[in-house]
């Protein structure tokens, strides 16, 4: 509540001194139209990009999600350097970095009282590191903002599932919210309960995840220690996610949720790229993902890192659809950032900046159908100010907007802002450019719908000395604060947006019986790895498997290896299972749990390599 009364005080003096300023220049503020974003909030959008660190006891045991039981003596990085981390980002264009600082598998990288599971029983500075320490001091250097993660889930505490064990979460929260500076976010995940060590129990616990953590009270004490901290979570209360693993948004995205329905591990995750159009809360999408297949280290992804075009696209799909985007550094074994993910996230940022850098309509006076008024006419849209707009009168809910170039230029990209201060308007829009007389209809690709915090368009390169566009559909009265137009050169418009999975594999006749699938090849064959790439459509996921090889299918009980395909669900990428070469002819993938129970296992490929 403290908080909220806080926001509104922000809010409420903000609009005041625009509608002050207006009145100076003699014409009145639009009203705001909720759900209106608070100051930190605001602050939140201008960050865009930033960073992700995963790291800790699955980069030695090379596992996604560790089951709780490694030992703590395992974490030993013989290099690690936070600078290194922190100069990267920085490189990278990036403005913050959050630090996974207790991932599922409950090891704390920092001096907790409250675990032995932790750092200190390492061997990395005789058990005298303090990542989440180091990691701030490197941010404080090169400045960055610094935020954390804390997973709810805790598969290695025996107290997991009991009520002790929200009193131990609240705990570790405490710590972090107290010992460690400003958070400019809080991640909270939405992977809740399931297999664990659990104290040597060995187990499946499942939770009630809408209730069990008392997630209005985590909320509130997180705030009372940082205020200014964006909670994330698949709800917020500061951002959501956007209902993918992969790094983008709808281009369709309201930055509103229906707040009382959404929880950390939603179940009806499909509506999060697109938010709610009806929502009461003002909770933005941010987009999560890895620049390598998997969140942790794999030597074996080496040669899958996102390249430069995939990453730019990236942003493009997430910063350039209203949402920001937070990209994942797997943390390699000796502690650092891993030379081809540095070079490639460096190189993304080279090819932004040229694709960003000349704005064509700098200069230019554009002209509008229609006007608030004396300080909101239309050169407030590319004056360079953001805190100048135009808008129309009240209940003029479409409008033309006319810019006219010196001279005929290419044109490939459009960059668009909406005044989110007062709350997000725009349902639909069209862009046009001026050929031989004519207005031309602009494609670029998908719909434009939504603009928010910042909208940039991709098209085919256009020549032209003028562009429009036409406001269809608003809220209210549309209040856009800057409209910038780009040519990037020969880049594509849309590239891919994550590696696709190509592997040879030898062929096999492949025979599908109730939980299995049977392999069968023209003969024996040394096989080192076993592929499964999970459907498209989410149904029939595969989690915890089981691999076996023989002569035949009956004979075929060779057990040859056995666990968790971890997150699978929220990041369906090809899963690979490698082992010392075996010389088989018949493989079977047994499914031993799918992540709906009773469901039948379904793949969209399989391999044998």
């Amino acid at each position: 509540m403290n908080l909220m009364r806080k926001t509104k005080k922000t809010l409420s003096l903000l609009l005041l001194a625009t509608a002050l300023t207006a009145c100076q220049q003699g014409a009145k503020a639009p009203e705001a139209i909720g759900p209106l974003p608070s100051e930190y909030q605001l602050t939140w959008h201008d960050m865009e990009t930033y960073a992700f660190i995963h790291f800790g006891l699955n980069t030695f045991a090379d596992k996604e999600w560790g089951y709780g039981d490694t030992p703590a003596e395992v974490f030993n990085p013989s290099h690690l350097d936070c600078e290194q981390w922190a100069q990267t980002i920085k490189a990278a264009g990036m403005t913050g970095v959050i630090l996974t600082a207790k991932h599922h598998d409950g090891f704390c990288l920092w001096q907790t009282d409250l675990t032995e599971y932790s750092i200190r029983n390492s061997p990395y500075k005789q058990g005298k590191g303090d990542l989440v320490a180091e990691l701030r001091a490197a941010c404080d250097k090169y400045g960055l903002k610094f935020g954390l993660y804390l997973s709810p889930w805790d598969r290695n505490t025996a107290l997991y599932g009991t009520p002790d064990y929200v009193d131990y979460y609240h705990k570790q929260i405490e710590e972090l919210t107290t010992r460690y500076g400003d958070l400019f976010e809080f991640w909270l995940d939405g992977a809740n309960g399931g297999d664990g060590y659990y104290g040597g129990a060995r187990e499946t616990r499942q939770i009630d995840r809408r209730t069990y953590y008392n997630f209005p009270e985590v909320f509130a004490h997180i705030l009372r220690n940082q205020p200014q901290a964006i909670i994330f979570s698949d709800g917020g209360p500061g951002c959501r996610w956007v209902g993918n693993e992969r790094g983008f948004a709808s281009a369709t995205n309201w930055a509103f949720l229906r707040q009382e329905e959404v929880y950390p591990g939603y179940d009806r995750s499909e509506t999060l790229p697109v938010g709610h159009p009806d929502g009461t809360a003002w909770i933005p999408a941010e987009c999560d993902v890895s620049v390598r297949p998997g969140w942790f280290y794999h030597e074996t992804e080496d040669d899958r890192v996102k390249s430069p075009e995939q990453l730019v696209d990236l942003y493009y799909r997430s910063v350039g659809r209203n949402g920001n985007l937070i990209l994942n550094f797997p943390i390699d074994k000796t502690g650092r950032i891993h030379p081809i993910d540095s070079t490639n996230v460096v190189e993304a940022r080279r090819i932004l900046d040229k694709e960003l850098a000349l704005n064509l309509l700098a200069q230019v006076k554009p002209t509008a159908s229609a006007t608030r008024g004396k300080g909101f006419e239309a050169d407030a849209l590319t004056d360079g100010n953001p805190a100048t707009y135009w808008s129309t009168p009240d209940g003029v809910t479409s409008a033309t907007l006319t810019f006219t170039l010196p001279k005929v230029q290419q044109v490939s990209r459009l960059l668009l802002q909406e005044y989110i201060a007062l709350g997000q308007r725009v349902q639909e829009f069209t862009v046009e450019y001026a050929k031989d007389g004519q207005w031309i209809p602009i494609d670029c690709g998908e719909e434009t719908t939504t603009i928010g915090h910042k909208r940039i368009l991709r098209f085919p390169t256009v020549e032209t000395d003028a562009l429009r566009i036409t406001i269809l559909q608003s809220r209210a009265c549309p209040c856009l604060s800057n409209v910038e137009a780009f040519y990037a050169g020969e880049s594509p418009v849309n590239g891919p947006t994550e590696n696709r999975e190509e592997f040879r594999s030898y062929p096999f006749e492949l025979t599908q019986q109730a939980d299995r699938f049977i392999l069968e090849l023209d003969q024996p064959r040394q096989i080192r790895a076993f592929y499964y790439q999970p459907p498209t459509d989410g149904q029939g996921l595969i989690t915890h498997y089981e691999l076996y090889a023989g002569d035949t299918p009956q004979t075929a009980t060779q057990l040859i290896k056995k666990g968790e395909f971890s997150n699978i669900v929220n990041n369906p990428i090809t899963q690979i299972l490698r082992f010392a070469p075996v010389k088989a002819k018949v493989w079977i993938l047994k499914a031993v749990k799918t992540a709906k129970e009773g469901e039948a296992p379904k793949s969209q490929k399989l391999g044998l390599q």
